[in-house]
C-alpha cells in the first residue's frame, strides 16, 4: 500500500465530504477511493469514518490521524512544489478570484509588480464578494477573507484584519456612544447581509468570554464601501475591517467604539485546489502575495 497515496485519499475525502467528491478531485474513481481508505483502516487497524448512505464523518481515530496526515501530505507537496516553481518557468494565464474592496484597495496595487516579474503570466481577476467554488468555476486561485478558512480547499494565511466597531463625530454628537454592547439594540446599525445572523452581533470581553446582541438595523447591505459611507455620513454605526477603515480611523474621521470589547479576527486567505503537482504560476503568485503582506499590514500601521 503506498501510504502517502492512502493518507491524501482519506484527508480528501474527510475534505471534500463524500467519497463520490474526493474521487472527482483526485481523478479517480470512488471505487479506488474506497479501497485505499479500506486498506489504511485495515493496516491501522481501527475504523476511521463512519459511512451512511449520506454523509461521512471522522471516528475519534479518524480524527488524531486527520490532522497528522493533512501535515504530512502538505509537508511533502510544498516541497515538491518549490523545487517546480524554481524548476519551471512560470507562463500562461493565471484566473484569480477575490473580494471586491480588498482586491481594488489592497491586490490591485500588487498585480503590475508580478507582471513585470512574470512577463510570460497573463493574469485574469475576477472580484466579486459572492462565495465561488473556485474549482467548479474554473479559478487557479481565490483570496478569501474568513475566520474559519477552509476545508475543501488548501489554505495558506497572508495577512490578518482585526474588525472594528465604530462611528464618525458626527454620529456620536447627536446619539452618544454605546457603553456596552447590549446597547446597540437601541441604536441604528449597518448590518452585512451576508453574514449568517446580520443582526447578531458577536464580541469578545476582555476575558475572552462571548457576548452575543441583537442590534437596531438603519441600514442593511453587502458592500463594505457602502457601511463604510454611511458611517462617514454621521447616520449609522457599523462594524467594519481594519483593511477598509484604517485610514479613517487615523484621520478621526471615524472613532473606534467599546474599547473593552472587541470583535473576532479575520485572515486574509489565499486558497488553492492542492499542493500536489501545484503548478509554477499559482506557486509563485502565492509566494508573491505571501511576501507582499509580510509584517504588518499597510492597514494596521499607524
Amino acid at each position: 500500500m503506498d501510504r502517502l497515496r492512502a493518507f491524501e485519499v482519506f484527508a480528501t475525502v474527510v475534505a471534500r465530504g463524500s467519497f463520490a467528491r474526493a474521487a472527482d478531485t483526485l481523478a479517480t474513481s470512488p471505487a479506488n477511493v474506497t479501497r485505499y481508505v479500506s486498506e489504511l483502516e485495515a493496516h491501522l487497524g481501527t475504523r476511521l469514518l463512519h459511512r451512511t448512505s449520506r454523509r461521512v464523518s471522522l471516528t475519534e481515530a479518524g480524527e488524531a490521524l486527520y490532522e497528522r496526515a493533512r501535515t504530512i501530505i502538505d509537508d511533502v507537496a510544498e516541497a515538491e512544489a518549490a523545487a517546480t516553481a524554481r524548476a519551471a518557468g512560470a507562463r500562461g494565464r493565471l484566473r484569480i478570484n477575490a473580494p471586491l474592496v480588498f482586491g481594488i484597495r489592497h491586490l490591485a496595487p500588487l498585480w503590475p509588480r508580478f507582471m513585470a516579474i512574470h512577463p510570460e503570466v497573463e493574469l485574469d481577476i475576477a472580484l466579486t464578494d459572492r462565495v465561488v467554488d473556485i474549482v467548479e468555476e474554473g479559478y487557479d486561485l481565490g483570496i478569501r477573507i474568513s475566520r474559519g478558512g477552509s476545508q475543501a480547499y488548501v489554505s495558506r494565511k497572508l495577512a490578518t484584519s482585526r474588525n472594528i466597531l465604530c462611528a464618525s463625530p458626527g454620529y456620536l454628537a447627536r446619539h452618544g456612544a454605546p457603553h456596552d454592547p447590549e446597547a446597540l439594540a437601541d441604536h441604528g446599525c449597518v448590518i452585512y447581509g451576508y453574514a449568517p445572523e446580520p443582526d447578531v452581533w458577536t464580541f469578545l470581553d476582555q476575558d475572552g468570554r462571548e457576548r452575543r446582541v441583537r442590534v437596531g438595523v438603519r441600514l442593511r447591505t453587502n458592500s463594505g464601501d457602502t457601511a463604510r459611507s454611511v458611517a462617514l455620513a454621521g447616520e449609522a454605526i457599523t462594524w467594519q475591517p481594519s483593511f477598509l477603515i484604517g485610514d479613517d480611523l487615523r484621520s478621526g474621521a471615524l472613532v473606534a467604539l467599546l474599547p473593552g470589547f472587541s470583535l473576532p479576527d479575520i485572515d486574509i486567505l489565499a486558497l488553492y485546489a492542492s499542493r500536489r503537482h501545484l503548478s509554477a504560476k499559482v506557486r509563485l503568485m502565492v509566494d508573491f502575495l505571501s511576501e507582499a503582506f509580510r509584517g504588518t499590514p499597510s492597514w494596521e500601521r499607524t
